[in-house]
């Protein structure tokens, strides 16, 4: 009878899947998250079969970090302080920006 190794490979926290940057590697990254080897890892995003989208650039597999931490249930921190940011940046009311004059520009005429 021939003993089988079992490969554990280290898998992400939480803490560490929030601290990723926004756009990377699938493997080692993705596959750390999502506990699975590099072989496997591979596999499933040749056959489309990896439960987040994955983006090629060149010959790197690359995958999101909000997409991940969707798919693991977390709050994406980054995202929620762009959110809330957002409506103080497109309103003209807010403080310190002035609402720009139109100007009429004179038009060329063809003789």
């Amino acid at each position: 009878m021939t003993k089988r190794t079992v490969v554990r490979h280290k898998t992400l926290s939480a803490s560490e899947a929030l601290d990723l940057p926004v756009m990377f590697d699938v493997w080692p990254t993705l596959g750390a998250a999502l506990g699975i080897g590099r072989t496997t890892t591979f596999q499933l995003a040749r056959e489309g079969a990896l439960p987040i989208p994955i983006i090629r650039v060149g010959r790197q597999l690359r995958a999101r970090r909000s997409d991940l931490l969707n798919f693991l249930g977390l709050q994406d921190q980054g995202a929620a302080k762009v959110e809330l940011a957002a409506p103080a940046e497109e309103s003209d009311d807010a403080p310190g920006v002035e609402p720009r004059a139109l100007v009429e520009q004179p038009t060329k005429t063809m003789h």
